[in-house]
């Protein structure tokens, strides 16, 4: 927690105004009990009206500056707490946005959605109740201990009595607090996991008929979370009834402590008055602190979580002095590429070697699992090999900066993924500079056009989240589009074609012909008909190159292959 409020330093004039502000305001409600004490003692003793007038008057305006200063302390903490909490909620999206899969595999997508919304919050409100209280809260207790002192010094041992007991239970609260606090966002992690589980595969429970299972799943989860914060909740409350109970005590005793020393003509009437009100201010500084510390455990857990990401670095690191090669060319090759997903007993990918040069497609096919999407996730780097390297140009990527890599690779993932917002905004998504006419060119390649037409405003119409309200082969056909819209040295298809019928799997090839004619394409495809032409196929097997070659050669060398190509055409229509 400390680590995280040290960048706070970038507002160090900010947080000096709210001191000054504040210690403003603590002089004047220090000031207000004795000027009250000297009206009762001397003003109404001696039917002074004059006097009363006076010091009246300096405590409205004492009363107006303290107000003054309170307005505007609020103020500059809400700005000062609110910029801090944008600045450090931007730097945890970006560290977010730089990590690699492997990464996001690690600590979860809801784990990261909490911590970059429920815990910056936890953090937000500590920062804004510090500026606010923390700060006046010692200024106030130890400016209202000075004024009781000099009251009387007998009467205070009262407070310091009930100070002691104060501090020792809030400091018991906060360790039993501590580790619970750490559960309640450990189970608010769970709870957002199961709630994003049930709303993106809606449609799957909903056709397996499990909507009452998920509830019961999500109940589990949400008693599970309520349990742990009503657990936290009644011992965080029991705190208020004590402190009630100690002000309480506190006033039948100074009052009776008070009223003896009265009787016996060493206090004045008025000084008590003011020595109350001192005591009253110093418990409710105290309280303010507890307040504090109540929010402090859980706010501290949620620092810890937040300090693991701003921590952890990315497996996927630019090299300090990245090697750039020329653009328009594309050539791949991979040398003896391994790769193991962490923590795997065995290789996903063995001894993987082939080169492709612009102008060529390569394709690549195999059974499920077999490493195929694996294997063109290393090209942009989304992993890197455990042995052997895969270069670019005769560069290896390890080499260049990830920007420039990416920058050259036009990538359709196998799972199509929309954004939310318009069809124009999806299809410029890699490169805003495009015009209208590049949009519409790339619209007609992909098969794409014919549906956007048919929409109310066309390329202006709006796209769902994920594009939930296009068909999987409309989310395909403009995922096409957008890695096409602007000119890469290198295309990657990733099984983009399985949701297309045949004759517009036809039509799209035909015009991706021309298309890439000069770049260097990989294709990864379950459908043999789709990679047939290929210049170069890849048979995986088991994470292992089994074949390599072009269609007729393959049909002849490779059974594998064969067996593929058989269970989806005829002899007659495979030759």
């Amino acid at each position: 927690m400390i680590r995280l409020l040290k960048q706070m330093k970038k507002y160090k004039y900010q947080v000096l105004l709210v001191v000054v502000l504040t210690f403003i305001q603590v002089i004047a409600e220090l000031f207000l009990p004795k000027l009250m004490a000297d009206i009762v003692n001397i003003g109404i003793k001696n039917q002074d009206i004059s006097f009363i007038l006076r010091i009246g008057i300096i405590m409205l305006i004492i009363t107006l500056l303290g107000s003054i200063a309170a307005v505007f302390k609020m103020y500059v903490s809400s700005i000062t707490s609110s910029s801090f909490i944008k600045d450090l909620r931007e730097r945890l999206f970006k560290k977010i946005q730089a990590f690699s899969p492997g990464e996001f595999d690690k600590i979860g997508t809801s784990s990261l959605i909490t911590r970059t919304t429920n815990d910056i919050t936890q953090i937000q409100n500590v920062v804004i109740m510090g500026l606010r209280m923390m700060i006046r809260a010692p200024l106030m207790a130890f400016g209202g201990i000075l004024m009781a002192v000099s009251q009387n010094s007998g009467l205070s041992m009262i407070l310091l009595v009930v100070v002691v007991i104060l501090g020792v239970i809030i400091g018991v609260l906060a360790k039993i607090t501590m580790p619970l606090f750490k559960m309640l966002q450990m189970k608010t992690d769970n709870l957002n996991r199961v709630l994003r589980e049930s709303l993106t595969g809606v449609r799957v429970i909903r056709a397996f008929n499990r909507t009452d299972y998920e509830k019961e799943k999500f109940d589990v989860s949400n008693r599970d979370l309520t349990d742990t914060s009503l657990k936290v909740n009644k011992m965080m409350i029991t705190i208020m009834p004590l402190i009630m109970l100690l002000l309480n005590i506190t006033n039948i005793a100074l009052i009776w402590f008070g009223a003896i020393r009265i009787d016996a003509g060493t206090f004045l009437i008025g000084d008590l008055m003011a020595f109350i009100q001192y005591a009253m201010l110093i418990l409710f500084s105290v309280i303010m602190m507890t307040m504090i510390f109540i929010m402090i455990p859980r706010a501290s857990a949620s620092a810890q979580r937040i300090i693991e990401i701003l921590d952890m670095e990315s497996k996927i690191q630019d090299p300090k002095n990245p090697i750039t090669s020329d653009k328009g060319k594309g050539s791949i090759e991979f040398r003896d590429v391994c790769f193991r997903f962490a923590g795997a007993e065995e290789n996903a990918l063995s001894h993987i070697s082939f080169q492709s040069n612009p102008g060529e497609v390569t394709a690549i096919i195999g059974s499920t699992g077999s490493g195929k999407s694996t294997l063109i996730n290393m090209i942009p780097r989304f992993f890197d090999p455990c042995d052997g390297s895969i270069l670019i140009n005769g560069i290896d990527i390890r080499q260049m900066a990830q920007s420039d890599l990416r920058d050259r690779i036009g990538l359709v993932p196998q799972k199509a993924l929309l954004f939310s917002g318009t069809v124009k905004e999806n299809l410029v998504f890699g490169d805003d500079s495009l015009d209208i006419g590049r949009i519409l060119e790339v619209a007609e390649i992909s098969q794409s056009k014919e549906f956007i037409d048919e929409m109310d405003q066309q390329y202006d119409s709006i796209i769902s989240q994920g594009g939930t309200n296009l068909s999987g082969g409309q989310k395909q056909r403009l995922s096409i589009a957008r890695a096409l819209a602007s000119k890469r040295d290198i295309y990657v298809f990733d099984d983009s074609f399985s949701a297309l019928d045949f004759k517009t799997d036809a039509k799209l090839r035909a015009g991706l012909a021309s298309e890439i004619k000069d770049s260097t394409v990989l294709i990864v495809s379950q459908r043999v008909n789709t990679i047939m032409n290929a210049d170069r196929i890849i048979v995986l097997e088991k994470g292992e190159m089994v074949g390599m070659g072009t269609h007729q050669e393959l049909m002849k060398t490779n059974q594998v292959y064969r067996d593929i190509v058989l269970s989806q055409m005829s002899e007659e229509e495979s030759a």
